[in-house]
């Protein structure tokens, strides 16, 4: 499935990735997020990274992680808090908005995701 993840995005080198939006964070995500970089004890060169990797029941499925800026990188500093997107998970997930929420069946991360056509009902894949 990752092999399809890169055939598509090579299929697709004519967008022009400076023109595609950031990805958004609500209030509450830059706080668990804060809160979660700081219990990890890791410094300012660490941010989190947004990325898209084949697989899920709806065919892509998103990963959210800590880690430092590589090449190629869109960087973004939203209210002191880095984000970094590779190249090929960007087109994916462009203007997309991350969400915390708490409810009765648990907590975690909610992708708003406007270029997602399915997505499945535990929220952590999808398909454009």
């Amino acid at each position: 499935m990752a092999e399809e993840l890169n055939h598509k995005h090579t299929e697709n080198t004519s967008v022009d990735l400076a023109s595609l939006p950031d990805v958004k964070l609500t209030p509450k995500a830059l706080e668990m997020v804060r809160k979660m970089q700081s219990k990890e004890g890791l410094d300012g060169s660490h941010g989190l990274r947004i990325g898209v990797v084949g697989g899920g029941c709806s065919g892509f499925q998103y990963q959210l992680n800590f880690d430092v800026a590589k090449e190629g990188d869109r960087i973004a500093d939203i209210e002191g808090v880095k984000v970094f997107i590779d190249e090929v998970s960007l087109p994916y997930i462009a203007g997309t908005t991350l969400d915390f929420v708490e409810g009765l069946h648990g907590a975690g991360f909610r992708f708003d995701n406007p270029r997602a056509s399915r997505t499945c009902g535990c929220g952590s894949s999808f398909s454009a």
